[in-house]
């Protein structure tokens, strides 16, 4: 699993570090870090971050070849 987040994009509103803490944080209140190959067991976690940011800043390619962010929802 491959995560990339586009920094470009992200607004600092740390829905992802709630939901998925593991793999997200927060440095500051406007920098985010992040793993960008986060372990399989993260994977219901990761889903739910990637549909909870508000500017659909997070892409998450599956191992399976899958993808969840902005680009799955129109079909790229």
């Amino acid at each position: 699993m491959r995560l990339v987040v586009d920094l470009n994009k992200c607004q600092g509103y740390a829905q992802c570090a709630f939901l998925a803490p593991d793999v997200f944080a927060m440095h500051g209140e406007e920098s985010l870090v992040y793993d960008p190959q986060p372990d399989p067991e993260q994977r219901e976690r990761l889903a739910r971050a990637v549909a909870a940011c508000p500017v659909q800043a997070i892409t998450a390619d599956g191992a399976d070849g899958s993808r969840r962010g902005p680009e799955a929802a129109d079909g790229r």
